[in-house]
């Protein structure tokens, strides 16, 4: 009897975008059913009793592990670890797959705090411990060996797999869809009333979005040299978000990354700051306010911020003028006739 096998992918999200997409198009392509993350993206300690029944249902884990350690529940463990160890109690086979080296991810999809950091090789070493794990390199590099080692593994370790309702009996088969059915149901219905929930939630907080018109402090620090001295100052400035988008728009017109962005708004801010010092050899806004920044003109509907891929192939974040910016850039930059 033709038996198709439940596996579970588990690894970080946002980092291993690409990773996971073609490690599903294999596991489809291998006749097995690929599961994971991607009905919940957004994990939480309550979303992951729910994503230990999707493990319990399936035959083969795979682990994938890059540049990151993973969002971090109430423990202080991550649920990419969780899962882990939840596989290993259950006694599932577990496939492991481990960048081959960490130090040459790029920046965006790696841990930079120290406390990640450690957690991330503390993890690597366990998931190194008693069993045979293989690293990878490319997306390419891993697709191939995660092929060859699920074929290998399901040769190994044959599991109880599934198979077409067309090929059990018919009690088998309304026994099997009904217990289905129930799962399916809880979960939409759990998966609905968490979105429900956000979206409530999200719609609150956008009630009691600051407007346009009213005032932000920005803040920052200035270095210049007296006398030979390495010398540090403070700025400041005090601006509505009207006054702040009226001032960084125009250099918005073509897409910027996030990291020009912030150069882009530490140096307007600055020199239109009545504390801006002529001696100054370089000047930094403070990290909070950008973010603050960042965030708020997301809300506002004004900019696009997301992930697109470079002309190198990589990804990286954007700041992108919607048409509601694009709009309100105008109104504000125009020069209006005094006729």
């Amino acid at each position: 009897m033709n038996k198709r096998y439940q596996v579970f992918i588990s690894s970080t999200y946002s980092d291993l975008k690409e990773e996971r997409s073609k490690v599903m198009q294999t596991i489809m392509s291998l006749d097995c059913i690929p599961a994971g993350m991607e009905l919940f993206p957004a994990i939480d300690d309550e979303q992951f009793d729910f994503i230990k029944k999707i493990i319990d249902d399936c035959d083969y884990y795979v682990l994938i592990v890059g540049g990151r350690y993973g969002s971090i529940s109430q423990d202080g463990i991550s649920y990419t670890e969780k899962e882990f160890d939840y596989a290993i109690s259950k006694e599932i086979p577990v496939i492991a797959f481990l960048h081959e080296d960490i130090g040459r991810i790029i920046v965006d999809k790696s841990d930079i705090e120290h406390e990640k950091r450690e957690k991330l090789i503390l993890f690597r070493n366990k998931v190194s411990t008693g069993r045979l794990v293989q690293t990878w390199s490319n997306p390419d590099d891993l697709n191939g060996k995660v092929a060859i080692s699920l074929t290998k593994t399901i040769k190994t370790y044959p599991a109880i797999g599934w198979v077409r309702a067309n090929l059990q009996t018919n009690a088998e088969s309304l026994q099997e869809m009904n217990v289905l059915r129930k799962k399916l149901a809880e979960l939409t219905e759990y998966k609905n009333s968490i979105e429900n929930a956000k979206k409530a939630q999200a719609s609150d907080v956008i009630k009691l979005i600051a407007g346009l018109d009213e005032s932000i402090d920005v803040n920052g620090t200035y270095t210049y040299y007296h006398n030979t001295n390495r010398c540090k100052g403070k700025w400041n400035i005090s601006l509505s978000w009207r006054e702040l988008f009226a001032a960084i728009s125009p250099f918005f017109m073509e897409p910027q990354t996030d990291s020009y962005a912030k150069t882009i708004i530490d140096d307007v801010l600055y020199k239109l700051s009545k504390t801006s010092n002529s001696r100054a050899r370089s000047h930094k806004i403070n990290n909070q306010n950008f973010q603050t920044i960042k965030i708020q003109l997301k809300a506002l509907g004004l900019f696009k911020i997301d992930y697109m891929s470079t002309t190198a192939g990589h990804k990286s974040l954007f700041w992108i003028l919607t048409e509601s910016g694009n709009q309100l850039m105008m109104e504000t930059r125009i020069i209006k006739t005094q006729g």
